[in-house]
């Protein structure tokens, strides 16, 4: 009786692991959040949010550009922290899990902290990060760092970087969120030739520390259009925008819309969804 008792239970054991490692989560990046009346945007934001909801992701990982304050002026601290404030509000409101990036237009410059980024680590915590969901590794990346005056990512957190990956089994799946592309075809596409003003510029020194490690997915932001690359066996979704062309309806062919992310074991699959948002007046 025992032997079958320890027999079932190690089987049932088996199972619960297997459903443990069965998750979804959203990307939700450059959602441009502004004082102006025109855009509706946190009632925009609110329906994504709902959308999500329905699809019952564990939580959500956010890739930067959330609230527009990089043009405030020293006198407007009081408006950005108020605008960031009411964003963290509607979050916590929604009682699903958030994991915040930064973006080039969250970076308000009259305040304590390096390359903008002050302000939007004193509401949202520190503006790279890890974090380990069900047994898969997240590395939030902030890719909107000045070196030479292009986006980069520093010394100071590739050390922080290499501290994550030493700590990190090679098996580990894992994924990376960076504001600003590793890689991306937006000039090539639209303009017809190749630039790196919207990518960091030291992406091949920061790819290459993942060398040997399980790097699966990388999930940008920044161009607002929805775009995928894949090169040695690393996926590159660039996923778009929820807010689009700036709240004012699709941008390039891409709607206002996330990226949904299923995992299973350590596999993957994606799919971006137009989350139903309708411009005013339109």
């Amino acid at each position: 009786m025992k032997s079958i008792f320890l027999t079932v239970g190690l089987f049932v054991t088996t199972v619960l692991v297997h459903a443990q490692q069965k998750f979804s989560f959203a990307f939700f990046t450059d959602l441009h959040l502004n004082t102006s009346a025109e855009t509706h945007c946190f009632e925009g934001l609110d329906k994504a949010i709902q959308n999500a909801k329905s699809k019952k992701v564990d939580f959500v990982l956010n890739g930067g550009d959330n609230v527009d304050v990089d043009a405030y002026k020293a006198e407007q601290l009081p408006l950005a922290k108020s605008m960031f404030q009411k964003y963290k509000d509607q979050v916590d409101a929604s009682k699903l899990k958030w994991y915040y990036a930064i973006g080039n237009h969250d970076r308000f410059w009259h305040y304590d902290g390096k390359d903008g980024a002050g302000l939007f680590e004193s509401v949202f915590g520190k503006s790279y990060h890890s974090f380990v969901h069900k047994g898969w590794r997240f590395i939030v990346l902030n890719s909107t760092e000045i070196c030479n005056g292009k986006y980069c990512v520093s010394e100071e957190q590739q050390a922080w970087l290499k501290q994550v990956l030493d700590e990190t089994p090679k098996t580990q799946p894992i994924i990376v969120v960076a504001h600003v592309p590793f890689l991306s075809l937006y000039y090539p596409v639209l303009d017809g030739h190749y630039t790196d003003a919207d990518t960091f510029t030291n992406q091949k020194a920061i790819l290459d520390l993942f060398g040997g490690y399980n790097l699966k997915l990388v999930l940008q932001g920044h161009q607002h259009l929805y775009e995928e690359i894949k090169v040695k066996g690393v996926q590159f979704i660039t996923a778009g925008a929820i807010c689009a062309s700036w709240w004012g309806g699709a941008f390039n062919g891409t709607q206002e819309g996330y990226l949904k992310v299923d995992i299973n074991g350590d596999q993957f699959k994606w799919e971006y969804i137009d989350y139903g948002w309708t411009v005013k007046g339109k």
